[in-house]
């Protein structure tokens, strides 16, 4: 009897200690998570920008005039939505004038992963990749807002869906340390970097391009 009472006793300490094993190395999973300088790799936005920004003038070029060609905005969803993935680019220069962050649609995440899913279906609430005609603004739930009309075949149903660029107040102005709020399938920007796009974009003479990638 002794011995079933070690044995039991040797037994509830070693699940115990696993157990303490398991919650420390949980603990110290989500401690690197939040203290990582970054868990993406910066090399490759830095690599894949002129690319983006290359496609996007070709693609002005072939529509003759009808673009903006000055100033597009670039969304790389590759970067993790609690840092800055939202680009205002200069298209003659290359050069990054602005940058936010900017949700995602929450369809288009994946459940135990970082990575995205993207579709064009309706009520899928996932973004769709693409190019987009930013068009004419209007007032709606969020404020002013812009119409997105999807220009690929990727994105082609944007206006039924009512995908459109829009501003909330759960979508924070700063880099954070965990992921950001998600929309429906829109991008959706702070109110504060909201409101410094305004201008960017009603300054513009012609249309212009906002392209999201992965």
């Amino acid at each position: 009897m002794i011995k079933l009472y070690f044995i039991a006793f040797i037994l509830f300490v070693a699940a115990c200690t696993y157990n303490q094993a398991q919650t420390s190395q949980l603990n110290r999973g989500d401690s690197e998570e939040i203290i990582s300088e970054s868990d993406y790799d910066s090399t490759r936005f830095l690599k894949v920008l002129p690319q983006q920004i290359e496609s996007v003038k070709n693609y002005i070029k072939s529509k003759g005039t009808f673009y903006s060609n000055q100033k597009a905005i670039l969304i790389d969803m590759r970067i993790p939505s609690k840092y800055f993935r939202l680009f205002v680019v200069d298209l003659k220069t290359g050069k990054v004038l602005s940058k936010g962050l900017c949700a995602h649609g929450s369809g288009s995440e994946i459940e135990g992963t970082d990575s995205l899913r993207f579709s064009n279906t309706p009520n899928s609430y996932m973004t769709s990749l693409g190019l987009y005609k930013i068009g004419g603004s209007y007032q709606g739930n969020f404020g002013k807002s812009y119409k997105l009309a999807g220009l690929e075949k990727s994105n082609d149903q944007a206006a039924a869906r009512a995908i459109v660029l829009h501003r909330y107040s759960c979508v924070p102005d700063e880099e954070q340390y965990y992921p950001i709020c998600t929309s429906l399938g829109c991008a959706m920007l702070s109110e504060n970097y909201f409101e410094e796009l305004i201008p960017m974009i009603d300054k513009e003479p012609k249309p212009m391009i906002l392209k999201i990638y992965y």
